[in-house]
């Protein structure tokens, strides 16, 4: 049997216990579901099945009835959506989906 310290490893301090590893992790899924893809990204997973019908989301792919988001692409789509402050080019550019 595991000891107790073997189940839960020491945590650095100011390590938040609910922190979620990055999709690019390591021993991250290369592909994740529409509610993992929405708990990484913070959003609602309704407002990624939103935007992909009406655009403005992430990439997805579909595996016969099954939608899935690469990692990598939903790296990218968050880092395409950096921006320094409102008045940067593209920053009032951007459509809002609502």
């Amino acid at each position: 049997m595991a000891s107790a310290s073997s189940l839960h490893p020491t945590r650095a301090p100011g390590h938040s216990p609910q922190a979620r590893p990055t999709p690019d992790a390591a021993d991250s899924p290369a592909f994740l579901t529409t509610e993992e893809a929405g708990a990484f990204l913070r959003l609602s997973p309704r407002t990624l099945e939103k935007q992909r019908v009406l655009g403005g989301g992430p990439r997805f792919r579909k595996f016969g009835a099954r939608v899935v988001y690469a990692a990598t692409d939903l790296r990218a789509w968050a880092d395409s959506r950096a921006y320094g402050m409102t008045s940067d080019p593209g920053y009032v550019q951007r459509d809002s989906v609502r």
